[in-house]
């Protein structure tokens, strides 16, 4: 704004001056004078953005309260990025100096150090441990990329009337090469786990003399476990009421306890001495319950061991089967022991001699401890290898029949004598049948524990049959070579259904078989078994025991 004052012109400005007191009004007037801003030209930085621009307009208040927060914001996001930034700067600083530092620390083992840590025990079962696991999941058979949408064409399966197939063969060439199997068992516990005993190595004189091998069936290519034994391993046995605890008898006739939870020797052992066996132990049985259970033990000298197995110094019942009427010696060599279901007193033995015989553990009705020695289950004509009697299943109690085999190229089939008419004179009891279909030495039978009138077998020609008398009672329904030329020597039905078959092999391999339908019993199975086993003892065998078809129908159907 601007105060301007108006005069007259210069005649008015002279006359002023000329003309004396003079007085001129003066008029103050006010106005507003309006300029154009002139157009800023904007350039944008680092700085225009981040500071703070001067104007002289007036900003409103809500204005002002917002651009106050949008600077709070920037100057905190501001401090945080100096702070983001501070730490990364102390973090790199201080990767820097822990390398450095390992730098430092990181240098090359000398040999002596190598061997040190790889030969730590700890190490050792760390690598055996993990080594363990990775080769169970390698061995899972299982095809991870089927593609179940293809290949859906029905057609005619190849394993269409192989009724019997191998699963594997266990096997390892540092523990089995020059050794054969002596004996093997399933676990009752882990039905995927079995182990194997072995004999000697003669090659090898610093290797033991036996070892026992679990074999796990999701481990193809070592042992899950190995024990070691000073002397060869004859017969083993897991214990049905401890998991982890493996029984083994051996050539010298100690008796072994290993425990799967500690290292290869034994945790328990009989000492050498004449309280026990002195002769090689072959048959070995758990007898008991839970919590009232024996181990029985035979040797070819005559004595039956009955050992706690909590305590191996001594047996805690000792019992020698005497026969008056030998000529030579009066001790029977016992080669196969067993007991009936359900019995924990009565068993019976076969001996090298070819005579099964019947035992009492203690006096009981009508019979005293010991052998009887006046019933005589003669048939063979040559040492028993295996015997083993009729589990006791379903609705139709088998429990008196038994089955042997021996080197005269046989096996068969008896009735047991009942104990409680015993002999008072000499009383040779004849086989009910005899399947005579074998190649070679029958080295081992044994019942199915499902199927009532199944059967396997195993000879010396590698052969594995399975018999169902309800089928055939002359020949096997399947017979399969198992390793050509070279003898099986054991067979052993996983304990639950029955499917697989062991096999031990003079080998040294462990052969798995599965048997498929045939281990599934029909429900009229019994009551054909009834009828078959009444016709063999009709056919002659009943008959020359003194026993009519009539009777022995009777007997065979509810004894």
């Amino acid at each position: 704004m601007g105060t301007t004052m108006v005069q007259g012109g210069t005649e008015q400005t002279m006359e002023r001056i000329m003309t004396p007191r003079v007085i001129v009004d003066l008029i103050d007037v006010e106005q507003e004078l309006f300029e154009l801003p002139q157009k800023e030209r904007v350039t944008y930085n680092k700085e225009v953005q981040t500071m703070e621009t001067e104007t002289e307009t007036v900003t409103p208040p809500e204005e002002s309260e917002d651009q106050d927060l949008r600077q709070q914001a920037i100057r905190e996001r501001e401090i945080a990025e100096a702070e983001r930034a501070q730490r990364e700067k102390e973090l790199e600083e201080e990767s820097l100096r822990l390398e450095k530092e390992l730098e430092q620390e990181i240098r090359e083992l000398t040999e002596e150090e190598r061997f040190n840590v790889f030969s730590a025990p700890e190490f050792m079962d760390f690598l055996e441990q993990s080594t363990k696991i990775v080769q169970r999941a390698l061995n899972d058979n299982y095809d991870y990329t089927r593609d179940y949408t293809i290949g859906t064409e029905t057609g005619p399966d190849d394993s269409e009337g192989r009724r019997v197939k191998r699963i594997c063969a266990f096997y390892d060439e540092h523990y089995g090469k020059n050794r054969s199997i002596t004996d093997i068992d399933w676990s009752p516990k882990y039905p995927e786990l079995s182990c194997a005993s072995y004999n000697k190595n003669a090659a090898a004189l610093n290797e033991p003399d036996g070892i026992v091998a679990v074999w796990n069936m999701h481990l193809l290519e070592r042992p899950e476990f190995i024990f070691h034994s000073q002397s060869d391993v004859l017969s083993v046995t897991f214990s049905p009421f401890h998991s982890n605890l493996i029984f083994g008898g051996t050539y010298s006739g100690q008796i072994l306890l290993w425990d799967t939870r500690s290292k290869h020797l034994p945790v328990l052992k009989t000492p050498l001495s004449a309280s026990g066996h002195t002769h090689p132990v072959y048959a070995m049985q758990m007898v008991g319950t839970q919590n009232a259970h024996n181990l029985i033990t035979s040797s070819t000298d005559g004595m039956v061991c009955s050992w706690l197995v909590d305590m191996l110094a001594q047996p805690q019942e000792t019992l020698e089967l005497i026969h008056a009427g030998h000529n030579k010696t009066g001790e029977v060599a016992i080669t196969c022991l067993d007991f009936p279901d359900n019995e924990t007193t009565t068993f019976w033995v076969g001996t090298e001699e070819g005579n099964v015989y019947q035992a009492n553990r203690y006096d009981r009705a009508g019979a005293k401890a010991g052998m009887n020695q006046y019933d005589i289950y003669r048939g063979h004509s040559g040492p028993v290898m295996g015997l083993d009697f009729h589990p006791l299943i379903g609705p139709v109690d088998f429990s008196d029949l038994f089955l042997t085999c021996s080197v005269d190229w046989t096996a068969k089939l008896w009735r047991a004598k009942s104990l409680a008419k015993p002999s008072t004179a000499t009383n040779h009891i004849t086989p009910v049948y005899s399947f005579e279909e074998a190649d070679d030495y029958v080295y081992d039978v044994k019942w199915h524990p499902a199927h009532p009138a199944v059967f396997g077998s195993v000879d010396g020609s590698g052969k594995f049959d399975v018999w169902n008398l309800n089928t055939d009672t002359e020949v096997p329904v399947v017979s399969t070579t198992v390793s050509a030329g070279r003898a099986i020597n054991k067979l052993r039905w996983d304990q639950k259904e029955g499917r697989r078959a062991a096999l031990g092999g003079s080998d040294g391999k462990l052969y798995i078989y599965d048997i498929g339908d045939m281990a599934l019993p029909r429900e009229s199975e019994w009551t054909d078994l009834q009828r078959t086993v009444a016709g063999m003892m009709g056919g002659g065998g009943a008959q020359s025991n003194g026993v009519s078809e009539g009777d022995a129908t009777r007997i065979v159907a509810g004894r």
